[in-house]
């Protein structure tokens, strides 16, 4: 397994295996990895000849006040978790080097970016899809793996792929869960102990949702106020959004159909997590 820290040796590093045939894989992630994110490198190990990890927690995606300097770092876990995953390459670059000084070009898709999440978090997703283009560009990736947990990342980033004609396929993969059926985050680690007994109220008002609709309840805003309901029975349940949404548009839908993402994200404590499903 090879390290690189420096944008400009993995690209040359990388065109030398475009010119070699080889189709490349790239995880992006920003450390403190856990079982999704193996999952992906497994996923793209199947696929591809050579696989690249970025782990980089990207300062562009954190607003004030928000998490960044107290986000998980763990990067000699992380580092043995990449050999056992059999990753060709990690990528570790620093932040001078990603946003270099008079770094002034910025990735915005306009409409997608300022719903759910981003309604909050305003500017997080701009400095998503920046960060992400940059991985492209740098790595030459032929395949980027994702997670479907970050379903409005998955959205915006396939719209950003779409409308710059990037020689990138998308391949967005299941939440993986815990066995009692917390999404996985770098961010559960924050929760204590009662925070994360009273978050798995999430995944069961997913599987609520879903319940209703299968039994043949359509009315989006019946559906929204029973989960809305079961959330809120938990005392430090905060909740930031529940929508059920078209899964392309993100706009959000009167009559649910098959296909419609249900998602949602609450606070426990100071600690926010989102989920969600495709009905």
């Amino acid at each position: 397994m090879r390290i690189f820290r420096l944008p400009g040796k993995l690209g040359v590093i990388a065109g030398k295996l475009k010119l070699k045939g080889k189709r490349v894989g790239l995880v992006p992630t920003m450390g403190a990895l856990h079982d999704g994110h193996l999952s992906l490198m497994r996923a793209a190990r199947r696929e591809c000849d050579c696989l690249i990890v970025s782990i980089f927690v990207n300062p562009a995606q954190f607003g004030a006040g928000e998490d960044f300097k107290k986000y998980p770092r763990k990067l000699t876990k992380d580092l043995a978790l990449c050999r056992k995953a059999k990753v060709d390459i990690v990528f570790l670059p620093e932040s001078r080097d990603i946003y270099p000084e008079g770094f002034c070009s910025f990735v915005e898709v306009k409409g997608l970016g300022s719903l759910l999440c981003g309604a909050t978090r305003p500017g997080h997703f701009r400095g998503v899809a920046t960060i992400v283009l940059k991985l492209f560009n740098i790595t030459r990736a032929d395949i980027a793996y994702f997670g479907q947990k970050d379903a409005q990342q998955a959205v915006i980033i396939s719209r950003m792929v779409k409308d710059f004609d990037l020689p990138v396929k998308l391949r967005i993969m299941p939440i993986a869960r815990d066995q009692d059926g917390l999404a996985l985050s770098s961010r559960n680690a924050y929760l204590g102990k009662e925070d994360r007994r009273q978050a798995l109220v999430l995944s069961r008002a997913l599987g609520l949702g879903r319940f209703l609709f299968e039994h043949g309840l359509t009315d989006a805003k019946k559906i929204l106020l029973r989960m809305r309901q079961l959330i809120t029975k938990q005392k430090k349940a905060a909740v930031d959004y529940i929508a059920i949404i078209d899964a392309e548009t993100l706009k959000p839908v009167k009559k649910v159909s098959r296909g419609c993402l249900v998602a949602l994200a609450v606070k426990f404590g100071k600690t926010r997590l989102i989920d969600n499903i495709i009905i």
